[in-house]
């Protein structure tokens, strides 16, 4: 059995990251399953194409395509959320507010600020100390996905024209994801190509997000935490006596 602090690591990172709530119901269906039928899916059209071939090319163009993003979030109440992308140096998101905190991410690895992981961890009841000498410190854990984990749409995702709007004027298809009644995602992506994602918002227990995507192409910059800024799981835990 892993280690609590361990198994505890990923849903703490998936808390402070925007990963859609509709993938992880969907972990034990394989690829071939979820396409099988060529029959169009609740929400298509013949006009405008089936959702997952919207969602398939939104999530292509947003993840070779430099962007940020800016929105609250669901995790920390009355906090803001600034993202940037960068396909060649990674993810940054950087919490503020009501609780302070950075998360990076390369090569499917992610690197969380300790103040932000046992924050993160708290919220779960589970408890920990971060010594003043690690304050600064990032932990890093292999998510086993790429980095566009955290920004991707799931494939599950349905059209929910009722939704319609323009984001910033320009018009926007919903696509909408649900896991449950407490939890839904309903993506705004792009009308016409380029197919980008222009607003996410997200329901979690009756607390609620919004999250608006901008500077697609622009130049961005992501520096990750310095080497001896980092620490890997098993050494954050040997330090905290965990």
């Amino acid at each position: 059995m892993p280690h609590p602090l361990r198994a505890a690591a990923l849903a703490a990172l998936l808390l402070a990251g925007a990963v859609a709530c509709g993938d992880s119901s969907d972990a034990g269906t394989s690829t071939a399953e979820s396409s099988a039928s060529s029959s169009p899916a609740p929400g298509d059209d013949a006009a405008g194409g089936s959702a997952a071939a919207r969602v398939e090319a939104v999530n292509e163009t947003m993840r070779t395509t430099t962007f940020s993003a800016i929105g609250t979030s669901t995790a920390y109440d009355g906090a803001l959320q600034n993202m940037t992308w960068n396909p060649r140096q990674g993810l940054h998101i950087r919490i503020s507010g009501t609780i302070g905190g950075s998360m990076y991410c390369q090569d499917g690895v992610t690197y969380i600020s300790s103040n932000l992981f046992a924050e993160s961890l708290k919220q779960q009841g589970q408890e920990i100390t971060v010594p003043a000498d690690l304050d600064d410190v990032y932990v890093t854990t292999k998510s086993g996905e790429g980095c566009d984990a955290y920004f991707a749409l799931s494939p599950t995702g349905r059209f929910s024209p009722s939704d319609d709007a323009e984001v910033n004027g320009t018009p926007a298809r919903a696509v909408k994801v649900s896991a449950s009644a407490s939890a839904t995602d309903t993506y705004y992506v792009s009308a016409e190509d380029p197919a980008y994602l222009l607003k996410l918002e997200s329901t979690r227990d009756g607390r609620t997000s919004s999250t608006t995507y901008v500077d697609f192409g622009k130049e961005t910059t992501v520096t990750l935490p310095s080497a001896d800024k980092t620490l890997t799981m098993d050494a954050f835990r040997a330090r905290i006596g965990g």
